[in-house]
């Protein structure tokens, strides 16, 4: 029996803003070390025995997938592309259509459902619940993960375990319970068999499938059409839009697990944090001997238990108590760190005014590479420009802007009008308003380049692709 881990990638990154961004979310950004949080989770699985993962996100986070997985060295396999979010029930279902559909004569696979943007602080100990879930999984368990509770969150849902499951360690689930009060949870850490909702899954392809279509089978016919539908393009999976936007929205918890009598829980000892906000950051990081936790350049001078990062400029504290300081490239963010899930209330405010920090960072990620706003005015813009080696982008034009481009290090190859040359270091071309025109690099180091642009309107939906290799409209 087969092994695939089912990666959920997408969200929109509003509860670790300015950091998290709509179309740059927290699981592609390296919170905890060095590695983004996508690549930890799936590093973390090393050793279990597992396929290369089957992902699940949207359309605008594509190619930030397939570019982490490369960049680290790691396996990727199919990225799954949700034509809209239908919360969990559906996005599993579409993967566990998929892992059938492509599997050998007679196999069945094990899914192993995780979210992209979870902390673990013991991967050893993720492993061993991992491992000690599977028997259960192959006889045709639904097996959810209960986090040991080492505090009365208010923050979680919690799972009640009931009797053992065999020998051990999964138990029948009782009941799955909501967010409780102070006073619940405290309750619940007294009692001892509660656990909390991590949102991880292991299972047989068809025996959740069976399980959905026993509770929901308005969910799995629009999921089977979608994917009877579904278009592959190189890495990519595109269920049918039209079928799956018919299919109701609904989690796995609500669809399947509070009602099937195939639930169990594994109890999960493994340092785990759903990292939902700069709190929950503060929480997980080393802090110095006065409670605080600092990451980049930061001074401080009386101040205590608080959170500051810096990703650019210094950050200079006195006299500060429990707080949230973060800075991103075009925001700094201030907060009481009791107030930090309100957070999203400033996102909200700055979508209502139309406000592009709400969605994008200065730098914004590309399938060739990123370009890195280094400052703009009234009928002009200046990016920084990195493409990979061997990278390209569209065959273009523009109606409005004009743009000048300076090599900074590399080589380019530039395509303008019916001719193609090179660009070495220092030099540089200048592409008319209208003219068609490519840059490539043709290169085995990454192209930088200072692009100018001027003309009358300078927005990026201003471009008329012709050719583009990542198939982009």
């Amino acid at each position: 029996m087969s092994m695939i881990p089912v990666v959920m990638a997408g969200g929109s990154g509003t509860r670790l803003w300015p950091l998290s961004r709509q179309l740059y979310p927290k699981q592609f950004l390296p919170l905890l070390g060095e590695r983004t949080m996508l690549q930890e989770t799936c590093a973390r699985m090393e050793g279990l025995g597992f396929l290369p993962p089957l992902f699940i996100c949207g359309e605008d986070h594509r190619f930030i997938v397939a570019e982490q997985m490369r960049s680290a060295g790691q396996a990727l396999g199919k990225i799954l592309l949700e034509p809209d979010g239908r919360n969990t029930a559906p996005a599993v279902a579409l993967a566990a259509c998929y892992a059938l559909e492509n599997a050998k004569e007679g196999d069945d696979p094990l899914l192993l459902v995780l979210a992209a943007d979870h902390a673990i602080q013991d991967p050893k100990s993720f492993r061993n619940a991992i491992t000690a879930a599977i028997p259960f999984a192959e006889q045709g368990k639904l097996v959810t993960f209960g986090i040991v509770p080492s505090t009365p969150e208010t923050g979680y849902g919690y799972i009640k375990g009931g009797a053992i499951v065999g020998d051990g360690p999964a138990q029948v689930v009782s009941s799955f319970v909501e967010k409780p009060s102070l006073e619940v949870a405290e309750g619940y850490l007294a009692d001892g068999n509660y656990l909390w909702n991590s949102g991880m899954f292991l299972f047989r392809a068809a025996s959740f499938l069976e399980e959905l279509n026993k509770y929901r089978p308005d969910i799995l016919a629009a999921c089977r059409r979608a994917m009877a539908a579904a278009a592959v393009d190189s890495d990519f999976v595109r269920p049918d839009r039209k079928s799956f936007l018919d299919c109701p929205e609904d989690s796995i918890d609500y669809a399947v697990m509070e009602k099937t009598p195939s639930a169990v829980v594994v109890p999960m000892d493994c340092g785990w944090n759903d990292v939902g906000s700069w709190s929950a950051m503060w929480e997980i990081s080393d802090k110095d001997s006065h409670g605080n936790s600092f990451k980049g350049d930061v001074m401080a001078l009386d101040t205590h238990n608080s959170y500051v990062q810096s990703e650019r400029k210094l950050i200079a504290t006195v006299g500060l108590r429990d707080v949230v300081i973060v800075e991103s490239d075009d925001a700094i963010m201030v907060a009481d760190k009791s107030r930090v899930q309100d957070v999203k209330m400033i996102v909200n405010g700055l979508r209502a005014q139309g406000r592009s920090e709400a969605n994008i960072h200065r730098k914004v990620f590309r399938p060739w590479g990123y370009y890195d706003s280094i400052e703009n005015g009234k009928r002009f813009q200046v990016k920084r420009i990195f493409v990979r080696p061997g990278a390209s982008l569209s065959l273009q034009m523009h109606h409005h802007r004009a743009e000048h481009w300076i090599v900074v290090s590399g080589t380019a190859r530039v395509t303008k009008g019916e001719g193609e040359f090179l660009l070495s270091e220092n030099e540089s071309t200048f592409i008319r308003i209208g003219e068609i025109h490519r840059l490539a690099n043709p290169g085995t180091i990454p192209l930088e380049m200072i692009e100018v642009q001027s003309g009358s309107y300078l927005g990026e939906d201003d471009i008329v692709r012709f050719e583009d290799v990542y198939n982009r409209e």
